[in-house]
């Protein structure tokens, strides 16, 4: 069978208890981080997915040495001796960029391919570029390459024009080690900000103010190897409180930091849904056909994520009504449109806005995932769908879901 092709019959309802993979925007910049200590990381709960894959095929470029064993990852370092990132992953995924500030923390220098993996926009680095200037570092272009050097680290006051998650990490990854003081004004707040702060103070460093929009970062001298946890997906787990709602389910995830969910369940709510939850879990009752959001935008944290934008999408394609969405983050965001609309979906969409009339049903259809989150949209909206749908693309998928097909069965799904 194809592992790219998913196909289900449709409707079907979720309905059950999940454990919650570990997330993958905090596994990455977690491994980038234990770059900076000699030592030997046990890392657990980290997802088996191919972007982690990725990452960890890059560090054992790097020197270090790796063993996985389930979801139990043991990185040593204390190896680690080339600056220059190669290897098959190296420009398939954003998250490579990650590596410039903690490479160039640990070894003064470093060469990355231009980093990829991305279809749903442009996302310019110069943010990330900029600010490690200031901090002390030198940057030139050797064909596709990009290649960092600083002889010195030293602290700065550096104020970013947008809370760019990627470069707020990667300048707290160069700071740790720099010295002298550093202090990030417009920093993003996303949770996984707070997972990586908490990490590096675990390994020695002195980092406070994250979660706010002002993140100040006290060099120390040297970093040590710790075992960590790393929490619950929320953009994976948001997806299927998604799912609930189109497929009228009842969903309990257990192991979640809910406060992760930032407004997602009071959403919930407005869209019909009755939601129950604690400080680890969240329980989603959906019986009835969803109200539509007369406008939602998405925006950094705590506001919607355009992680799940495309999952919602799918629910407002069966709303109740008419939903107006505006993306503000990524320009290329709205690839499943078409796909939607092979299903029967009515969505009319321009530039960064689409306009959805909930239909009462959608139509099983072949599928296309173009993209990581419009693909755990378009088989949420294919679980509601009547008929059967084929969706290629699952490649896309299992960039951030480990295991789509085995947590929907634990939801009392049929999927082949």
């Amino acid at each position: 069978m194809d592992e790219n092709r998913i196909v289900i019959s449709g409707p079907q309802r979720m309905q059950g208890e999940l454990l919650v993979q570990g997330s993958k925007n905090a596994a990455l910049p977690i491994l980038a981080a234990a770059v900076l200590a000699d030592g030997i990381f046990v890392l657990h709960h980290c997802p088996e997915i191919s972007d982690v894959d990725h990452m960890l095929e890059l560090l054992q470029t790097a020197g270090c040495r790796v063993r996985r064993e389930g979801h139990m990852v043991i990185l040593d370092t204390r190896s680690l001796d080339n600056h220059r990132i190669t290897g098959s992953g190296a420009g398939k995924m954003r998250s490579t960029i990650t590596l410039l500030g903690s490479m160039l923390g640990r070894l003064h220098q470093v060469e990355i391919p231009y980093p990829g993996g991305c279809t749903i926009g442009k996302r310019p680095i110069d943010l990330h570029l900029s600010g490690l200037r200031l901090l002390g570092a030198d940057f030139r272009q050797e064909e596709h390459t990009l290649c960092g050097s600083a002889d010195r680290l030293h602290g700065a006051q550096i104020c970013l024009h947008f809370p760019s998650v990627g470069a707020t990490e990667n300048l707290m990854l160069a700071a740790v080690l720099s010295e002298g003081v550093t202090v990030i004004h417009g920093a993003a707040m996303e949770p996984e900000i707070c997972v990586l702060a908490e990490f590096l103070r675990k390994m020695g460093a002195k980092v406070r103010g994250d979660g706010t929009p002002c993140v100040t970062i006290e060099g120390v001298k040297k970093l040590d190897a710790v075992e960590y946890i790393i929490p619950s997906d929320r953009i994976v787990a948001g997806t299927y409180l998604l799912g609930a709602l189109i497929t009228r389910g009842d969903v309990k995830l257990l192991h979640l930091p809910v406060q992760h969910l930032g407004t997602l369940p009071h959403l919930l709510e407005q869209m019909g849904a009755v939601v129950e939850s604690g400080k680890d879990w969240i329980h989603v009752q959906m019986e009835k056909r969803c109200r539509p959001i007369p406008n939602i935008v998405t925006a950094p944290f705590p506001g919607f994520s355009t992680d799940l934008q495309s999952a919602l999408m799918a629910v407002l394609s069966t709303a109740d009504g008419i939903s107006f969405v505006e993306e503000k983050i990524f320009e290329a965001r709205f690839q499943i449109v078409p796909e939607l609309v092979k299903m029967g979906a009515s969505i009319v969409n321009q530039d960064s806005f689409a306009l959805i009339e909930g239909v009462r049903g959608l139509s099983g259809a072949k599928v296309q995932a173009r993209e990581l989150r419009g693909g755990a949209g378009l088989i949420m909206a294919a679980l509601a769908a009547e008929g059967e749908t084929v969706m290629e693309g699952m490649e896309y998928v299992r960039r951030g879901y480990e295991d789509i097909k085995g947590d929907l069965k634990s939801l009392g799904i049929v999927i082949y």
